[in-house]
């Protein structure tokens, strides 16, 4: 069975996003599922109240599926009492932080000193671009940046920052984060560049879904050249101890 670590609602289309997320866990041997909001690049607190509304009804419909992160705008001054809610009247497990600024910015490090109070991983977007790089999309360097400001805080960079061959080696160093592989394996050798940077250890299970399709990240894991423990580490077994309560 896997665990999906990495998976959204989208503002407006929550419905027909949960309806997706549940079909390919009916399809596919999907365990449990971690889910954050996502709406635009910088959301206000009406928005950001909406996403983790949202996510913890999804969590109420699907108790044995479904496991919620507390989506996250750093910028908003209300973000540690969104987060407190999220985490201690919502039951999340974990907090997602997008686009809104850069994982590095100071604007954050209270939210990171938080999560590690509470115990729980940030899962970070990041994604080098040779064009088109948002304005504070985060790349692997600002990831690790806050793994040596807080090496006791449990980091996930997404998408293996969304240019393995550039970014993991970035990240290679900090025991404290992790990657997973969501919406970002274009090529066979991705996975294999993981394990070399990282380990087996440090690599989890992601999809993406619904904007991205489960059977990519799936077939790759699959094709790649990986013992069944490897694959059941990478599957399951990371996402277990990184991600409590999973």
């Amino acid at each position: 069975m896997i665990i999906d670590c990495h998976a959204h609602l989208w503002d407006g289309r929550f419905e027909a996003n949960k309806q997706e997320i549940v079909t390919a866990c009916r399809r596919y041997p999907i365990e449990r599922v971690c889910v954050s909001g996502l709406g635009s690049y910088e959301p206000d607190s009406d928005e950001i109240e909406r996403l983790n509304r949202e996510t913890a009804r999804f969590m109420a419909e699907e108790p044995d599926l479904i496991r919620g992160f507390c989506t996250l705008n750093p910028r908003l001054g209300d973000a540690l009492a969104q987060l407190r809610a999220g985490v201690e009247d919502r039951g999340m497990i974990g907090v997602k932080l997008w686009v809104a600024t850069l994982c590095d910015d100071p604007l954050v490090f209270p939210l990171v000193e938080q999560c590690i109070r509470y115990d729980i991983p940030i899962l970070l977007h990041a994604w080098y671009k040779s064009i088109g790089q948002l304005p504070y999309e985060t790349k692997a360097q600002n990831v690790a940046n806050l793994a040596a400001r807080y090496p006791e805080a449990r980091l996930i960079m997404a998408h293996l920052g969304g240019n393995c061959q550039h970014e993991l080696k970035v990240i290679a160093p900090y025991q404290n984060v992790s990657s997973d592989l969501s919406g970002s394996l274009f090529r066979s050798g991705d996975i294999d560049c993981a394990i070399r940077w990282l380990g087996c250890e440090r690599v989890l299970f992601g999809s993406d879904m619904p904007g991205a399709s489960f059977l990519i990240s799936y077939g790759q894991v699959e094709d790649a050249a990986l013992s069944e423990a490897d694959k059941a580490r990478i599957y399951r077994d990371n996402a277990r101890r990184i991600i409590r309560g999973v």
